[in-house]
């Protein structure tokens, strides 16, 4: 069942491109935060699926640690935007702590075809 609507703008949107190279240049690399079941980009925070309150509450309390300007990028890529549970909780979280500098990483489809495919950088 698709999710409306959708809480972020095109703006907010990063390019796995950005990001990947972003990470392989080791140079003001954001603070990366894996809302979904499993940290697949190399140094990401793995919070766990936002859509489960003990996840949402691990996220928040990440998040307060932050300084409110701190460049933050979110992603799940479990499934399509349109159906994933993690990214819209997560994004209110961000909106309702404050944070000003957040994007969600452009996962349209997942990680493994938007992400992994593409040969981006994986954890080990």
């Amino acid at each position: 069942m698709a999710q409306n609507p959708i809480n972020w703008t095109d703006k907010q949107l990063m390019e796995p491109a950005t990001l990947a190279a972003t990470i392989q240049s080791g140079k003001n690399i954001p603070t990366i935060i894996s809302v979904g079941p499993a940290a697949m980009i190399p140094g990401s925070v793995d919070i766990g699926s936002t859509k489960e309150a003990a996840h949402m509450q691990k996220l928040k309390d990440t998040l307060a640690k932050l300084p409110k300007n701190n460049k933050i990028v979110v992603y799940c890529g479990c499934c399509p935007f349109e159906h994933c549970p993690n990214v819209r909780p997560a994004i209110a979280a961000l909106k309702e702590m404050k944070c000003t500098n957040y994007y969600l990483l452009n996962l349209p489809k997942n990680i493994k075809t938007d992400w992994i495919d593409k040969g981006y950088p994986v954890a080990q």
